[in-house]
């Protein structure tokens, strides 16, 4: 008959062993920090001729130039609806950043929708999932854009998960 074998534990392989454990846990269950980032941006729009019938509706490509935290350019495209009621529109478009974000180097799309109201205005910014490249492989955030005096700045919140 076999006899059963005895298993000892000490009190430093038990520690050993919660704390493999609770590092593991910490870190399944650590959520990126959010950053920000802030800056300048030059914008040009160029109209392009998308051949269609209605003079309201409009598509146009993007080139930008960031400054700041964001030391980038990018490129994109814009389609816009203009409507009879002086102040109301519409917009989405769709961006691709290239450059340095606080130091890290790559490359991400940016999806943009925005609508004015009579000019009251809203603007959603949004990191498109999973587009990050580099060393922002993983990004995911948001960005507001002010205009002031004719310049333009952006606030970006983000968090790279890696």
């Amino acid at each position: 008959m076999r006899q059963p074998r005895i298993l000892l534990l000490t009190s430093a392989s038990l520690f050993f062993a919660f704390g493999i454990f609770a590092l593991t846990e910490t870190r399944a269950t650590e959520k990126p920090m959010t950053k920000q980032a802030n800056g300048t941006f030059e914008v040009k729009l160029a109209p392009q001729d998308d051949k269609s019938e209605d003079a309201l509706l409009g598509r146009m490509t993007i080139d930008k130039q960031f400054h700041g935290d964001l030391d980038a350019t990018s490129k994109g495209q814009m389609l816009t609806a203009m409507t009879a009621e002086k102040g109301s529109a519409g917009y989405v478009a769709i961006e691709k950043v290239s450059g340095i974000l606080q130091g890290r180097k790559g490359t991400f799309v940016l999806q943009h929708s925005g609508t004015m109201n009579r000019g009251d205005q809203q603007l959603n910014i949004t990191v498109v999932p999973a587009s990050g490249t580099g060393e922002l492989v993983g990004l995911t955030g948001k960005m507001t854009i002010k205009i002031e005096g004719g310049k333009h700045f952006y606030e970006f919140q983000y968090t790279i998960a890696k």
